[in-house]
């Protein structure tokens, strides 16, 4: 087994669990159905941490080539990866046995846990480059990177619905243009 085999088993691990943290927030608000107020940011955010995840993971293959690899390279990929996790684990609420559950009070709690988390992604991607080439992200990466972090400040920084709404919406327009160009075949990116 190569070393990039060997690691990146700790990080398959990692992204799968993100991913079974957002299908079962669904599974909970399918059963719960009833009792659910949806809210379009929150559901939006969700089905885009599971591309990312996917992303995450279908990058990831770009570094099967590397054969030097030391700690703090990997602890960065790591950490990038749990912090997906994280966003992950709090984008969908447990669902409670018998109380109503407001997905729009969830999205307004978690707002600033969650973008908070999003910048420190961003930042540990940002310096995951630099670790393992030397150099910051390629123009385009790194222009969706700074999309992504103006977003996120100002979602960090207002609580109008009508913002939050937007920047959902236009954030799935963003994502399929950064995978369709940047990550559309095997080892790309």
């Amino acid at each position: 087994m190569d070393a990039f085999s060997y690691l990146s088993v700790l990080l398959s691990i990692i992204i799968g669990l993100g991913i079974t943290q957002v299908l079962q927030g669904y599974r909970g608000l399918l059963l719960s159905r009833s009792r659910v107020r949806l809210y379009t940011p929150t559901l939006i955010w969700s089905v885009l941490l599971l591309v990312f995840s996917c992303q995450l993971w279908w990058a990831s293959f770009g570094l099967a080539g590397r054969s030097e690899w030391d700690f703090a390279t990997f602890s960065i990929i790591l950490l990038q990866t749990i912090l997906l996790y994280m966003m992950c684990a709090i984008v969908l609420p447990d669902v409670p046995p018998t109380d109503e559950l407001n997905l729009r009070d969830h999205y307004y709690r978690e707002v600033t846990p969650f973008f908070t988390i999003s910048l420190a992604m961003l930042a540990t991607s940002t310096a995951k480059d630099w670790m393992l080439n030397g150099e910051l992200p390629g123009t385009l990466n790194l222009c969706f990177h700074l999309l992504f972090a103006a977003m996120s400040v100002t979602a960090l920084a207002t609580r109008r619905p009508r913002a939050h709404e937007a920047m959902s919406l236009a954030m799935i327009g963003l994502i399929a243009a950064y995978v369709g160009l940047l990550f559309a075949r095997l080892g790309q990116g």
